[in-house]
């Protein structure tokens, strides 16, 4: 059985103020470095196997993953398709404005200067399919570092989403979630 894992970075001051980070760049919080290292300790503590951490070039979830590969021992590795989706004109702004949720809604809407749904699950589509090669032929198990955008298309590369359920998808911060090919 092939599969992988997948973690949201810890918090950031963005998240705590309910701001859109998108792919700006902002640091973890004292917070988000203690949830980082304790997901570390849990997946060291539960013998998780995992061969590789594969992370976002944002700091936000390169520094998560850096913490996590100290506590377990594993090499990690940044990945420039896991960094999460610029929302343009939106960044910086309250992630549930009512103007960004019509905006984000619209699938081919790159938010002037952003990057569109559709482009965004384009090259997350293909690192998952180049995973899941890996995986198949090889066994091995990647922990995939990013972003609450990308576990949204994570998660509708495995299940059917209404654009109501896709918009509405998330997962906490340092959360662990495993998916099977």
């Amino acid at each position: 059985m092939a599969y992988f894992y997948f973690t949201r970075h810890g918090q950031t001051i963005w998240n705590v103020e309910n701001k859109i980070c998108g792919a700006t760049d902002i640091a973890l919080t004292e917070l988000g470095h203690t949830q980082a290292k304790e997901l570390g300790e849990r997946i060291k503590a539960e013998g998780i196997h995992i061969d590789k951490i594969l992370y976002s070039p944002l700091m936000r979830a390169a520094d998560t993953a850096k913490h996590i590969a100290e506590v377990t021992g594993v090499s990690a590795e940044e990945e420039m398709r896991l960094k999460e989706q610029n929302f343009g004109r939106y960044e910086s702004t309250p992630r549930n404005g009512a103007e960004f949720s019509v905006a984000k809604a619209q699938f081919v809407n790159s938010y002037d200067g952003g990057e569109s749904m559709l482009k965004l699950s384009q090259r997350i589509y293909n690192l998952l399919d180049d995973i899941k090669k890996e995986a198949e032929s090889e066994g091995t198990v990647y922990l995939l570092v990013a972003h609450n955008g990308i576990s949204r298309i994570i998660e509708s590369y495995f299940h059917d989403m209404t654009n109501e359920e896709f918009a509405a998808f998330g997962i906490k911060n340092c959360e662990l979630r495993k998916y099977e090919f």
